[in-house]
């Protein structure tokens, strides 16, 4: 298995139960909906972390790979009048992880976290375990409780 990453170690100190999976992969990230092929994946249950700003804060926002954020009912959700997405170049110095490897779980500061509401309704969901080639599958409320997560419907219909 794979050298436990942060996310790993902050669920494992939570107790809370995962199942790490691994995807083949070179240096560049991976896009989500191939991350879900190559798993075997419904789309549906494989969820991507995006990172917004809004004046001096940052926002989480997890959403299914197959979808685009609605970056109106992300701001709403939060309480902004707009977010928008940081650029690729800043992923690392804000969360700590790289594009394609960032987990909503272990970033360098708890940023305030909303997940798509459909998350409700599945039994487990995927998530980046912190590096490229690396999910971890791990129960919904989990996930949500682990990072003091909300949900909400932010994604473009």
């Amino acid at each position: 298995m794979a050298v436990k990453t942060n996310a790993m170690r902050i669920l494992d100190k939570a107790g809370i139960s995962y199942v790490v999976r691994e995807y083949p992969h070179g240096d560049e990230a991976v896009d989500g909906l191939r991350v879900a092929e190559l798993l075997g994946q419904d789309v549906n249950e494989v969820y991507k972390t995006l990172v917004t700003k809004a004046a001096k804060n940052y926002y989480v926002f997890v959403i299914p790979v197959g979808c685009e954020l609605d970056l109106k009912a992300a701001a709403r959700a939060v309480g902004e009048k707009s977010v928008e997405m940081i650029h690729v170049k800043d992923i690392n110095s804000v969360t700590g992880y790289i594009r394609g490897g960032c987990s909503p779980v272990g970033m360098k500061k708890l940023f305030r976290t909303v997940f798509h509401s459909d998350i409700e309704q599945l039994s487990h969901v995927m998530v980046s375990g912190g590096k490229i080639g690396l999910q971890i599958q791990l129960a919904p409320s989990d996930l949500i409780s682990t990072v003091s997560g909300i949900t909400a419907d932010i994604v473009k219909h």
